[in-house]
C-alpha cells in the first residue's frame, strides 16, 4: 500500500506541475484549454476509498488553484468529480471483476471507456467555465470554452492511454 501511494503521490505532483507549468498557459484560439490534472482522478481502481478519491480531488484542485490563481473553481470542481466517479465508474466494470479494476482502455473495451471519460470530462468542464464565468451574458463564449476544452482534454487523455497501453 505505501509503494501505491508513493507512486499516486509522484503522479499528482507531475499533473500539478504539468497543469501549472505547461498546460495553463496554454488557451487555444483563446477558448481551448487543456485541464489534463482531472484524467488523475478518473484513474482510480475500483473498490478504491470514497472519502480518499474526495481527498485527493480536493488537494488537487486546490495545489491548481492556489499556482493558477483561479480561487476555487478547479476545486469544487474536481471535487464534484471526485464525488461521482466511484458511482460512475461502476456502472462499466463487470460485477465479476477484481476489485482493484483501473479504467483503462485495454481494461475495458474502448468504447465502454470513452463512455466513462466523455460525461466526466464532460460535466467537470461544465461546472468549471460556468463557476469561471459566472455569468450567462457570453453564453457563446462560455459554451465554446467548455467545447474546446473537453475536446482538447480527450485528446490528451486518449493520447495519454495509447501510450500507456503500449
Amino acid at each position: 500500500m505505501t509503494v501505491e501511494l508513493l507512486k499516486r503521490a509522484v503522479w499528482f505532483l507531475v499533473f500539478v506541475l504539468a497543469q501549472v507549468i505547461v498546460l495553463g498557459r496554454i488557451h487555444l484560439l483563446g477558448v481551448a484549454t487543456p485541464l489534463l490534472y482531472v484524467y488523475f482522478v478518473l484513474q482510480f481502481e475500483r473498490n478504491y476509498p470514497k472519502w480518499a478519491i474526495l481527498l485527493w480531488g480536493f488537494f488537487m484542485g486546490l495545489c491548481v488553484d492556489i499556482f493558477s490563481n483561479t480561487l476555487g473553481v478547479a476545486t469544487a470542481s474536481l471535487t464534484m468529480i471526485a464525488a461521482l466517479q466511484p458511482y460512475y465508474y461502476e456502472l462499466f466494470v463487470p460485477r465479476d471483476s477484481v476489485d482493484d479494476l483501473k479504467p483503462s482502455m485495454t481494461n475495458l473495451t474502448p468504447v465502454k471507456y470513452s463512455y466513462y471519460v466523455v460525461p466526466l470530462v464532460l460535466l467537470y468542464c461544465i461546472v468549471f467555465f460556468t463557476l469561471e464565468f459566472f455569468s450567462f451574458f457570453e453564453w457563446w463564449h462560455w459554451l465554446l470554452c467548455v467545447v474546446g476544452s473537453t475536446l482538447i482534454t480527450l485528446v490528451f487523455i486518449y493520447t495519454l492511454e495509447v501510450v500507456k497501453s503500449k
